[in-house]
């Protein structure tokens, strides 16, 4: 027989099928957050499997946080923490170079993205403390240096300033690997600022300007960066 003739194999495991059928399972039933999921007993007899199986891999939806114990109620369905399991994993040291990068430019992209909320929240509160911040910053040089505490503390302040809080989780996760990529030798060589705008001109343009300026605006502020991605 040929090899190439042969038909791939299955080699998910029981579990992981039954992982899957009870995850198609829950959304058959349309439980919604707090719904009380099914007893191990009524589970096994409708997948046709033992209690075992079916403890496994409800002990595999714990861990993804799609269900929880609660005393006397038994498992529940809950509202799964996006980025628990994703921060545990998101050690830079730890990622291939290709991985970094992409998540050096998911970060970037959402920053330039972010206009239009921060035009439709921000407040004058919001652009006096963003004052505050950029007063006690360096100037820029010829060079743009990049300091972890700067960016945490104006970026962050955006993020917060868009109401959203899972971007605002997301943002705390890629700071680091955005400092590791920057320091780690993976990028090219940083260039020359040719059109750098600082923070203190994106505060400027949050309060009199308009979400396509910032748009512009941060993606000169970002430009030194992008030249280290793309050719």
């Amino acid at each position: 027989m040929v090899i190439a003739d042969l038909k791939s194999l299955d080699t998910s495991t029981l579990v992981d099928k039954v992982e899957a059928s009870l995850v198609e399972l829950l959304q058959q039933k349309k439980l919604r957050v707090g719904d009380v999921i099914p007893k191990e007993m009524e589970l096994a007899q409708t997948l046709g499997v033992s209690r075992t199986v079916i403890r496994e891999a409800l002990t595999r939806l714990r861990i993804m946080g799609l269900i929880e114990s609660k005393k006397k109620k038994g498992s529940v369905i809950t509202n799964p923490d996006l980025f628990g399991m994703m921060s545990k994993s998101m050690n830079p040291h730890i990622l291939d170079q290709e991985t970094l990068k992409e998540i050096f430019e998911i970060r970037l992209v959402l920053e330039i993205g972010m206009a239009d909320l921060l035009f439709h929240r921000i407040t004058k509160n919001d652009i006096a403390e963003l004052r505050k911040i950029v007063n006690n910053e360096p100037e820029a040089t010829q060079y743009h240096l990049f300091n972890i505490e700067h960016e945490i503390a104006f970026h962050g302040k955006l993020y917060e300033i868009t109401g959203n809080k899972t971007m605002k989780k997301f943002q705390k996760m890629l700071l680091p690997v955005f400092d590791y990529v920057h320091n780690s030798g993976l990028l090219k060589r940083q260039p020359m600022l040719k059109m750098f705008v600082s923070h203190k001109e994106l505060v400027d343009i949050l309060e009199t300007g308009t979400p396509e300026l910032f748009r512009n605006g941060m993606r000169k502020h970002l430009e030194n960066h992008f030249a280290r991605l793309f050719d």
